[in-house]
């Protein structure tokens, strides 16, 4: 397995594009097409919130046969809590992009993100996938990962190469995602595609199990969207045997290079959250079990005090053992280790004796460790977040204006 360039266009017969349609100022891309050379095999993910938008409802629609050729994605504009006509909306972005591109709208899968509440433009919409299918080119990824951007201050993509019964398949993907995220999903946009031969069940096994260990395990302000979608299409170009069964060799290679796709993405959203300057990796060991260990290390990912002492080097690892205690989950007290990049600040629930300006200036490094062993038990769990500074007030307050 090795790490490429490329993002999505990094896998053989992916074509992409992005766009200025008008949706955000200052010639800003803001529509993404990307378009697969023939149907593919597709798989996805959606979020949790009970308040789903229709873009969602439309998306799932069309993934019923589990076959798609291409997505359609804009920003700006979530096309959420927008009824009936918000509805109507997304299917027509799906119809639009079948005319442009000659293929069956079935076969188009869609997405959106930024404000809630707002009807979409639908001229700006018709005229920026004209465009966006016009310009589709197989080295254009790039221009994609720029469209779907909303607060985001980088775009996201990554892409692997993965070995499958000696032949050559990878796995390209591109995400969007900097606040509202929380787990199950985010929120966030993920865009995965890949040239490995897989069937549709396996697909979606994997796609899930993927999600589990990466976009579920990174938070950054403990709000969960409305929005929030993962798609993977699989061309099945690399030439391998078809993976049917999830209990093979093969799959296990397929999804190992998945995981690790999934999981550098999530990574970089977690590192790239609203007003975000450092990114803080949360590892719990010896829990219970694994329900309990992600419980524990929610609870000191999602702490305003934890997240705030981090982005001020403040090793105040008090914070740490509060919320850690506030979790439910079962340990006891006077059993908890804590260490910050690999430096002990606790032994046994209290005060290790750590020299106070080693701590900080571990704290101050742009990626910051925490690791908690509970010893009640085997199970580990990682998750990943960023520090609170006082950009995020600042652009969730002007998110609007």
């Amino acid at each position: 397995m090795k790490h490429i360039e490329g993002g999505i266009t990094a896998v053989p017969g992916i074509r992409a594009s992005g766009v200025h349609a008008g949706l955000k100022p200052d010639n800003q891309k803001d529509v993404a097409l990307i378009a697969a050379d023939a149907p593919a095999v597709a798989a996805g993910v959606f979020t949790k919130n009970r308040v789903c938008a229709p873009v969602v409802l439309a998306c799932r629609e069309h993934l019923n046969d589990q076959t798609a050729q291409a997505i359609v994605i804009n920003s700006k504009n979530a096309n959420a809590c927008t009824g009936g006509l918000g509805l109507a909306n997304a299917r027509q972005m799906t119809a639009l992009t079948g005319i442009a591109l000659g293929i069956d709208p079935s076969l188009v899968l869609v997405a959106s993100t930024g404000v809630i509440g707002v009807q979409l433009p639908m001229d700006k919409i018709d005229n920026g996938i004209r465009l966006a299918a016009g310009t589709l080119r197989p080295d254009n990824g790039h221009d994609a990962a720029l469209a779907i951007m909303t607060t985001d201050t980088v775009p996201k993509e990554f892409a692997v190469e993965i070995e499958i019964a000696g032949k050559k398949a990878r796995i390209g993907g591109m995400t969007k995602g900097a606040g509202m995220i929380a787990p199950h999903l985010a929120t966030m946009l993920g865009f995965l595609m890949t040239d490995a031969n897989i069937s549709a069940e396996p697909l979606q096994t994997a796609l899930r199990e993927a999600v589990s260990k990466s976009f579920n395990r990174i938070t950054v302000d403990s709000d969960s969207s409305t929005n929030d979608t993962v798609l993977i299409l699989a061309t099945g170009s690399a030439g391998n045997p078809i993976i049917s069964n999830v209990d093979s060799e093969d799959y296990d290679q397929f999804q190992k290079g998945l995981d690790f796709a999934c999981i550098e993405l999530a990574k970089m959203i977690a590192r790239d959250g609203e007003g975000a300057t450092k990114l803080i990796e949360v590892i719990v060991k010896g829990a219970k079990d694994e329900v309990e260990g992600e419980m524990v290390a929610r609870a000191i990912a999602e702490s305003p005090l934890v997240k705030t002492a981090v982005f001020g080097a403040d090793p105040n690892w008090g914070r740490i053992l509060m919320a850690i205690g506030k979790s439910e989950a079962e340990f006891d007290p006077y059993q908890v280790d804590v260490w910050l990049n690999g430096y002990q600040l606790v032994k046994h629930g209290m005060d290790a004796g750590f020299d106070e300006e080693k701590a900080t200036n571990l704290f101050a490094r742009d990626t910051v460790a925490i690791d908690v062993d509970l010893n009640a038990g085997d199970a580990a769990v990682t998750m990943w977040t960023c520090d609170y500074s006082y950009d995020y007030i600042r652009i969730n307050a002007d998110y609007r204006t």
